[in-house]
């Protein structure tokens, strides 16, 4: 007898894969989590029964939604990680040698607990000296933070609704660009072109006005909803250009190089015609 998880992107589509066995289940105050192993794509992280990662294609995510910042900003050594207590974007970020300090800030201590002792592979940064974890609510951080003090801001976050859905703000965005520094760069995850097209357009306007530059740029994720990704990129200098990439030392990666960062800015023809409308 087979067991298949199924999550529904839409009432009429989304993504099925035959599963090995249930690693672990908890619940918290704020959400259940689940760890599948999967025959295709390892072992999978679910929050409320939503795919947030998985062992196979997850240094996509990560890899782009940490890099891409980091080598627009010009000397990257404070960070600011809302979200992402799978640890896997913090990884990333400690790839970048000039990084000295990455706050992570996570709502559910229970996502933390379990990425470190079921996927060591992608928590392994949360270890880090380098590192420090803030259990507690991302949106009244920041709006507590000091001006100037992060030289980039991550977004980590699911999707856009309960408690997530105030990370999408005007006010937090207003409250980011607050805590950067002069070169700061704020990146959030931004949904799915082809699924959320409404959305990407309206979170664009809250952003557009309050960074002198603001710009979508994508990616390729197999388990994400039609597979193609977005990201949504604020600058505080109006000196920066996007696509930009700062030279750097050969990043260890999978999925992004130079080549990538800057193609990524490229895009399709339906999107950008709906960001001018």
């Amino acid at each position: 007898m087979s067991i298949w998880y199924t999550e529904k992107h839409t009432p009429h589509s989304g993504i099925t894969m035959e599963v090995k066995k249930s690693v672990y289940y908890g619940e918290s105050e704020f959400q259940t989590l689940e760890i599948l192993d999967t025959f295709e794509f390892g072992r999978m992280l679910l929050l409320d029964g939503v795919v947030m990662l998985t062992e196979r294609d997850e240094f996509v995510y990560h890899e782009m939604l940490a890099h891409v910042p980091l080598n627009t900003h010009p000397s990257p050594e404070k960070v600011l990680v809302i979200g992402g207590g799978d640890g896997g974007t913090v990884r990333e970020v400690l790839k970048h040698p000039q990084v000295k300090d990455v706050t992570l800030v996570e709502i559910d201590r229970m996502v933390v607990e379990a990425a470190l002792t079921h996927l060591p592979g992608i928590s392994e940064g949360l270890r880090d000296p380098r590192t420090r974890i803030v259990y507690g609510d991302g949106v009244r951080f920041v709006a507590d933070s000091p001006p100037g003090t992060y030289d980039v801001i991550l977004v980590d976050s699911t999707d856009p609704v309960g408690p997530a859905e105030a990370l999408f703000s005007e006010d937090f965005f207003r409250n980011c660009e607050n805590a950067l520094g002069p070169d700061g760069v704020f990146v959030c995850q931004s949904e799915s072109p082809f699924y959320h097209l409404p959305f990407m357009v309206d979170i664009f306007r809250r952003m557009d006005g309050i960074y002198p530059l603001v710009g979508f740029y994508l990616a390729a994720i197999p388990t994400y909803p039609s597979g193609n990704w977005s990201f949504l990129m604020g600058s505080r200098t109006a000196e920066t250009t996007f696509p930009q990439c700062r030279e750097h030392a050969q990043l260890q990666t999978k999925y992004y190089d130079r080549h990538i960062h800057l193609a990524s800015f490229a895009l399709p023809r339906f999107l950008a015609e709906a960001l001018t409308k």
